[in-house]
């Protein structure tokens, strides 16, 4: 028994010296511009009490609380006076939080039960944009519009730790995923000309999502135009071919007919010259 109480007695200023992680790290998720509140889950602090608030892996003391004094540490170029303590409960708000706020927030609570501590990660994410869905001109089929084929890309720039994908109906077809600061993505889609499935373009983090339906009629309706546009001249200029040819033939077969019948009357002029020159001569003779 004395042993026991020996134990608790140790594991107590054990507590009190090194402090006690509570509640472990939690994980915080939020979009710039918000507002996010860390809680100590106190309901009341004590005068004896002291907050402490840290942040970053250096633990640089952004907010405190000793004996109801507040000091906001004002002088932190990190945040300005974005920051707000609960004299009650010594809870911490971030208002119009940005991207440069994400990290490691740090708790210290002292009081005469000993000393805990808390960590909260916090991640913030930027707002989303709305996809922007285009067609490849290149990539139309011009075999026949029945079967003509719109290659699609859904694009979105400047965003970090997001996914673009699209969807048939509510069936994922394909995504790609970035974590990078201000990148871009691209992704491409393949449809039938005329297809009635519906489809969409979606953005998104683990807060929020962006959702871009496609509308096959007007943006491949734009395909199939384009393809009649490269049809037409080409159905154009063979047609104009086919008449010039046609026009050639007959003005050929004209010009033959009349050089044979031309040469039919060399021909029976010369005959008729012929028998004349002989009949003249058979006179003089006689």
């Amino acid at each position: 028994m004395i042993f026991s109480r020996l134990c608790d007695v140790f594991l107590f200023l054990l507590c009190g010296v090194f402090g006690v992680d509570t509640d472990g790290l939690k994980s915080v998720s939020v979009m710039e511009g918000d507002s996010v509140t860390l809680h100590t889950d106190l309901t009341e602090i004590q005068r004896n009490d002291q907050i402490l608030w840290m942040f970053g892996h250096q633990e640089t003391r952004i907010a405190e609380i000793y004996k109801h004094d507040i000091d906001m540490h004002e002088s932190n170029e990190t945040f300005g006076d974005k920051l707000q303590l609960d004299d009650q409960t010594g809870s911490l708000t971030i208002r119009n939080i940005r991207i440069k706020h994400s990290g490691l927030y740090k708790l210290q609570i002292i009081s005469n039960r000993g000393t805990s501590y808390k960590r909260f990660n916090v991640t913030v994410y930027a707002p989303l944009p709305d996809p922007i869905i285009i067609r490849v001109s290149s990539q139309c089929s011009s075999s026949s519009e029945s079967s003509s084929k719109c290659v699609l890309l859904c694009s979105v720039v400047t965003v970090t730790h997001v996914t673009l994908s699209w969807y048939k109906g509510n069936s994922l077809l394909s995504s790609i995923s970035v974590s990078d600061l201000n990148s871009s993505l691209s992704l491409p889609l393949e449809v039938e000309y005329q297809e009635n499935n519906i489809y969409s373009c979606v953005i998104n983090n683990p807060i929020r999502n962006q959702t871009k339906h496609l509308n096959i009629t007007e943006v491949c309706q734009m395909c199939s135009e384009q393809t009649r546009s490269y049809l037409l001249p080409m159905i154009v200029a063979g047609v104009v071919a086919l008449v010039i040819t046609a026009v050639s033939g007959v003005i050929y077969w004209n010009n033959r007919d009349r050089d044979q019948e031309r040469h039919k009357v060399q021909n029976h002029e010369g005959k008729i010259q012929q028998q004349y020159s002989v009949h003249t001569v058979i006179r003089k003779c006689n």
